[in-house]
């Protein structure tokens, strides 16, 4: 998944540290050189020194085939701007606001922005949540939000077709409950079967929700491997 981030503060820093640790492809604008020096030191990743709400930096990181934009620069009336040209020149699927005033929040949703986060901590899980599982549907959220009940359709080029759910690499933080394939509904055990068109029922821990995508063909991504560096 491609996340264009704009602002390399600390908020920028850590988003786009914890989306490349996760396999996503973020790309960092910043206008302050120095910053940006800094962050292409430590984090592998496109850095883009420029102002996130000019259309040239935009074009720059290429947002036109960009997954999401997440703004969180200190100032919530530049990511608001900054979410409006993803919009409306660019029509990124899914635009994120960091908003510094909790009261802004509502402001940002009933001006276009499609997520305006208060909290810092959960932009990341947001972003893969709200964005790189789009055709994964989130039909409950678990123990305190930390787990979800999901609900996906196996693609038509499943690339696992016909092999057995023990065969598959799925991660460890998740469990297929139910497997519905021509309107009858099956509880799996090791040695059942997945098809293109099957629709899941799945538990799994958000934070594995991408990993999960990747091994059913939904959603794609590389790891890095790389271990980085606070600021």
């Amino acid at each position: 998944m491609k996340v264009v981030v704009v602002g390399g503060g600390k908020v920028g820093f850590y988003l786009s540290d914890t989306l490349l640790e996760h396999g996503h492809e973020p790309v960092l604008i910043e206008r302050d050189h120095k910053k940006c020096q800094r962050i292409a030191n430590l984090l592998d990743l496109q850095v883009i020194c420029g102002d996130g709400s000019s259309l040239d930096a935009l074009e720059s990181a290429d947002l036109a085939h960009a997954d999401a934009l997440a703004s969180v620069t200190g100032t919530d009336e530049d990511n608001l701007i900054i979410c409006e040209l993803a919009k409306r020149h660019f029509k990124v699927p899914r635009t994120v606001a960091r908003v510094n005033n909790p009261k802004n929040v509502d402001v940002m949703k009933r001006l276009g922005v499609d997520i305006a986060v208060s909290s810092t901590d959960s932009l990341a899980r947001i972003i893969e949540r709200e964005v790189d599982t789009a055709a994964i549907r989130q039909l409950m959220h678990l123990n305190r939000g930390t787990n979800s009940l999901l609900e996906l359709t196996l693609p038509k080029d499943f690339r696992h077709n016909g092999e057995t759910l023990m065969a598959l690499p799925l991660p460890e933080e998740s469990i297929v409950m139910t497997i519905t394939r021509g309107g009858e509904m099956t509880i799996p055990r090791g040695s059942a079967r997945l098809f293109a068109g099957d629709r899941l029922l799945v538990v799994c821990k958000d934070t594995a929700i991408h990993e999960l995508g990747q091994v059913l063909g939904i959603s794609s991504g590389e790891g890095r491997g790389k271990r980085r560096l606070p600021l």
